[in-house]
């Protein structure tokens, strides 16, 4: 993220804890985090990993695209990039993203809430990917919907991978 994006990014942070009536140290504690990274986040400094900018938006309780919407832009990680493409607020709420992996990248996320549901096409590439322990391997074309709300992985080829991503959230959203 440039300098802009990583602002707009720690503004829109600040702003969802102090609507909360939180403090940095809660919400800090709350998603796992060290207080100072916190800080350094709402001030617009530091580089943040997907896994802390999920970590938060999970405790904020919103969807991984309401935070990341105010940067509007690419949010990368080592060897994984994730876009935004796409965001519906209808019933059920609604995220579409495009997520490269380079050859043999792997992530591993947590949990989402309760009743969330993923969808991933495979646009180019290889990978498995699905719960922690029921990960299914995907080629080209392939779809495959998997529930969310336990641990789950993406581990890419040996080509690597890019995927389409659709996160469909429970009905009571998180919009």
């Amino acid at each position: 993220m440039n300098d802009d994006d990583l602002k707009r990014l720690g503004d829109r942070v600040a702003t969802l804890r102090r609507h909360r009536a939180w403090s940095l140290t809660f919400l800090a504690d709350r998603a796992g985090l060290a207080k100072s990274n916190l800080s350094r986040l709402e001030q617009g400094k530091g580089n943040p990993t997907l896994d802390t900018l999920w970590r938060l938006a999970l405790q904020l309780e919103i969807p991984f695209s309401a935070l990341i919407a105010s940067a509007q832009s690419c949010v990368t990680e080592d060897d994984i990039s994730v876009s935004l493409l796409d965001r519906q607020h209808d019933t059920p709420s609604v995220d579409i993203y495009l997520m490269a992996l380079a050859p043999n990248a792997q992530r591993h996320a947590s949990a989402h809430a309760t009743g969330t549901r993923e969808t991933l096409q495979v646009i180019a590439g290889s990978l498995q990917a699905g719960t922690e322990n029921a990960l299914v391997p995907l080629n080209a074309q392939a779809v495959h919907q998997f529930t969310a709300d336990r641990p789950h992985a993406y581990l890419a080829g040996s080509q690597g991978a890019r995927v389409l991503v659709t996160i469909f959230y429970p009905d009571e959203g998180l919009a």
